[in-house]
This record gives structure tokens, sequence and C-alpha cells, in this order.
């Protein structure tokens, strides 16, 4: 697998727990890695996870926002938490990251989607993934 597919994995473990407990990102972020095995953890690796987790939880408001506008006849906070974090991860790759192709970071929340969520969750979040990418181009 690769380092920045990982990288989001761990980033969706650490939103949603952001996201359950309502605890703050750099305490969750160093309890995420004192737990994991630190051998197979890169520098490279930890730094984008972080970059990412931090990007979220920083533009959360305006990132619900904006998933919020493309949901239509969804209410954000009665979305999965799974789905609800990948779409936030994805839309921030999206709108603040432009060092990641529109293609790839929708590419990359769908899958995280389909491994981790329910069978069409790979469908919603790519539809509204798409939408905001639409909008981001106007």
């Amino acid at each position: 697998m690769r380092k920045r597919t990982k990288a989001r994995e761990y980033v969706l473990q650490m939103l949603y727990q952001v996201d359950i407990t309502r605890g703050s990102w750099e305490e969750i972020l160093e309890n995420f890695w004192a737990t994991n095995d630190q051998e197979e953890l890169s520098v490279e690796l930890k730094d984008f996870s972080a970059q990412l987790l931090q990007g979220v939880v920083s533009h959360l408001e305006e990132i619900d926002k904006k998933i919020s506008k493309y949901a239509a006849n969804w209410q954000l906070e009665r979305m999965a938490f799974v789905d609800r974090n990948i779409m936030r991860l994805g839309c921030f790759e999206l709108i603040y990251r432009a060092d990641i192709p529109p293609k790839v970071a929708i590419n990359e929340a769908v899958e995280l989607a389909k491994k981790y969520s329910g069978s069409e969750s790979g469908k919603f979040v790519n539809a509204i993934l798409d939408q905001i990418k639409i909008e981001q181009k106007k």
C-alpha cells in the first residue's frame, strides 16, 4: 500500500476519534502514534498524516458547509461517522491541497468508503466530492 494511502487510512481513524470524543486533534494524534508500531511508520507518513488531520480540523466549519450544500436531503450530523469523515478528508484535499490532484483526492476517498463503509457509500462520497470539485473549478 502506498504511503499516502496508508496515511489517509490513519487520518480517517483519527478523524473518527475526534468526531466521537470531541477530543483535541493534537492529543489524538499523539496517542495514535504511541499505540502504533513505530518501526513501520516513516517520518514522511507521519508528517503527511498530521498535515491532513490538522487541516481538516482547522477548516472543519467551512468543510462541513460545503458537504452540507451538496448532500441533498442529508443532514451532516445524521450521516454515518465514517462517511462524514471520509468526505471531510476528501473535501479538505480538494479545496486546500493544491499539490493533490482532484481526481486523486476523490478516488482515494471513494476507496476508503468502499473499504470502511457500506456498499453504497462509495457512490455517495463520489457524488458529493464531485460536486465540490466542479464548484472549485468555477
